[in-house]
């Protein structure tokens, strides 16, 4: 397995939904196709909502992984 490149990170901690959706929304915006942003989340209605949000929106989840209590995800720009 390669290691996945981060472009940007996006600290979403403390926020409940649907801020972290919208966050992620507005900062994938602004990325190029191919950049992995890194999404860590506290809200645990994230797990539910990132891979939905991702397959309505053509962006592809590389990674998740939850520590000390945040979840982490790495998302792929596709489209």
């Amino acid at each position: 397995m390669s290691e996945i490149h981060i472009t940007s990170t996006l600290d979403t901690c403390g926020t409940c939904c649907p801020m972290p959706i919208f966050r992620t929304n507005k900062t994938m915006k602004e990325m190029a196709i191919g950049e992995v942003l890194e999404l860590i989340a506290t809200d645990v209605g994230t797990r539910v909502d990132v891979p939905a949000w991702c397959a309505s929106t053509g962006k592809t989840i590389l990674s998740t992984s939850e520590a000390d209590g945040k979840l982490h995800y790495c998302i792929r720009k596709d489209r």
